[in-house]
């Protein structure tokens, strides 16, 4: 039972490192254009071949 003093600090403050990594991304807009993610996958451009020079 002495472990649970260690455990449930350190699982509430590795969950609260993950909330706050969570809101950085939200506000530095890694979210912003997941149409445009969409969209690039689809393309003709990007090939798994390299161009010839």
């Amino acid at each position: 039972m002495e472990i649970l003093a260690i455990l449930i600090p350190a699982s509430l403050l590795l969950g609260g490192v993950g909330l706050i990594a969570f809101l950085w991304s939200l506000r530095a807009n890694q979210y912003e254009d997941p149409e445009g993610d969409a969209r690039r996958i689809l393309s003709g451009e990007y090939d798994d071949k390299p161009k010839q020079d």
